[in-house]
């Protein structure tokens, strides 16, 4: 049995919160190393935080100035040699189909160190994430590690509704991320993929606090119903509309736009029901993608919706925002959707997708000055390459 053989069965028979123990044991016996940290990012994917058994007891380094930071965001090994100690530290992304969890941060002997052990870690990394991802079911010890602050309780229940922060497929590459993060109330996205298509729905529910929040999580779990009984997509806005409807007799209501993209041909079938917008980046030019405005969902008994087509090609890049972000005004009164947004865009262009929510939000923190964000800020981006 080969030494990544050997690790990955003792990661599957170890006990959900005991994964970097075993890691730890499996590295030190297969590569001789001393010490193993494992440091996953926050929700606002602003720090990587120790994964250990008192949370908090280490302090966080920061993603944009720190070695692991810049492992993470380069999702590439970074090798730190310490010559005084004799040792050699590597920092090895941990990411799960796209998705990007934190860092694996490994200090072996120099003299023990080669590269060409490196593919074998990387591959480590990627069974942790996959058993981390199975072990949240039963424990908390990595959720805690998520956090930099306590969350809202409707903050809490928006993260629980999300597949994740990003995806990757041969077709294309997708990255979302919501602020504030630790205070959101009814933004909230979500994502399927099979071997066909992708569907992806934005949502931003109407109200603040818990009533939005339990308001976006009946949208998505009837979108999800809908989608998983295998409607169509108008016929997908339709059962939620009546679930929503039903619920709240027109008195409360969820903005969604609902889109399914064919990954044989980049055909896009979309569903606008409300205030989420979507820009296409090609070329060089940025331009808004409009489409025929329906009624938000639960407006009215029994609304009809009828999806539109596009079609994108290899290259594109697809970004959509809810009103918090392009409706957000500068000090001088200009909304951030009317040009900053574009620049934005335009200025992060070499960015790969999973990265570009967090930069267009941090613009949009500078573009607003002193001025407190007064809605949710949700931002998805898409980048298409086709088959």
């Amino acid at each position: 049995m080969d030494r990544f053989a050997a690790v990955e069965r003792a990661l599957r028979n170890a006990a959900p919160d005991l994964l970097l123990d075993v890691v730890t044991g499996a590295l030190r016996e297969e590569y001789g190393v001393e010490r193993v940290e494992l440091r996953l990012a926050d929700y606002g994917l602003t720090a990587l935080q120790m994964v250990e058994e008192v949370p908090f007891t280490t302090e966080a380094v920061f993603i944009h100035d720190s070695p692991q930071g810049r492992a993470f965001g380069a999702q590439e090994p970074r090798v730190e040699s310490r010559s005084a100690d004799g040792t050699a530290t590597v920092h090895l992304p941990v990411t799960v189909r796209g998705d990007r969890m934190g860092v694996l941060s490994v200090t072996i002997p120099a003299a023990r160190f080669e590269l060409a052990h490196m593919p074998e870690m990387q591959r480590v990394c990627e069974a942790l994430g996959h058993e981390i991802l199975v072990a949240e079911r039963d424990t908390d010890l990595y959720v805690l590690a998520r956090r930099a602050v306590r969350l809202t309780l409707a903050a809490e229940m928006q993260w629980q509704l999300l597949p994740g922060r990003s995806v990757s497929r041969p077709e294309f590459q997708l990255g979302a991320q919501l602020e504030p993060a630790y205070a959101i109330y009814g933004d909230n996205f979500d994502w399927s993929v099979s071997s066909s298509h992708l569907t992806l729905t934005v949502t931003n529910g109407m109200g603040e606090g818990m009533e939005a929040a339990l308001l976006t999580n009946l949208v998505v779990n009837a979108l999800r119903n809908a989608r998983r009984a295998g409607l169509d997509l108008a016929g997908q806005a339709s059962l939620a509309d009546q679930a929503v409807y039903a619920q709240y007799r027109g008195e409360l209501h969820a903005s969604v736009l609902l889109l399914r993209f064919d990954l044989a041909t980049g055909e896009v079938e979309a569903v606008d029901a409300g205030s989420p917008r979507m820009w296409r980046y090609r070329g060089r030019t940025v331009e808004s993608v409009d489409f025929d405005a329906q009624l938000p969902l639960g407006m009215f008994e029994e609304t009809v919706y009828v999806a539109e087509r596009l079609r994108l090609e290899p290259g594109d890049r697809i970004l959509v925002s809810s009103d918090g972000v392009y409706e957000s005004v500068s000090k001088a009164g200009e909304r951030y959707g009317e040009r900053a947004l574009a620049r934005s865009l335009s200025a992060h262009r070499l960015l790969p997708a999973a990265q570009v929510p967090q930069a267009v939000l941090r613009d949009l923190g500078e573009y607003r000055g002193a001025l407190p964000l007064e809605d949710d800020a949700l931002v998805v981006c898409l980048d298409w390459f086709g088959r």
